[in-house]
């Protein structure tokens, strides 16, 4: 089954946090958003660690790195009413959006977006 993978999904992977062994089981044919890359990319040059190995293995991995474009946009702000008490973040929305785009669970590090999914119509997947 194909996946949306949520930066905090990838982040835990990365860094061998708890829930990194479900991420490596769904990588094959898993997508992820420019928006969720960035934040990942973010916290990698944050740390001083270096963004072309990540790259790389992702390229290796044929994860498919889908450009946030403007139906993602609308969709993800049409969420803000349904997810505002919960405090999702634009990359959450991003990635739920593409999601409900693809039509494929959202895997996630966060256990928030498991009160909202119903209501933005996205099933959601928590690694922990």
């Amino acid at each position: 089954m194909s996946v949306t993978l949520d930066a905090s999904a990838l982040l835990a992977l990365l860094f061998r946090e708890p829930g990194w062994e479900v991420v490596d089981d769904h990588l094959t044919g898993a997508c992820i958003s420019t928006v969720n890359l960035c934040e990942v990319l973010g916290r990698l040059a944050r740390d001083g660690v270096a963004t072309g190995p990540l790259l790389d293995a992702l390229a290796r991995t044929a994860v498919v790195l889908v450009p946030f474009d403007i139906s993602h946009a609308e969709v993800a702000a049409a969420m803000v009413p349904h997810v505002r008490a919960h405090r999702l973040s634009l990359g959450d929305r991003a990635c739920l959006a593409l999601a409900l785009a693809r039509g494929e669970p959202a895997l996630t590090a966060d256990r928030a977006w498991l009160a909202v999914a119903d209501a933005v119509g996205v099933r959601a997947q928590c690694i922990r």
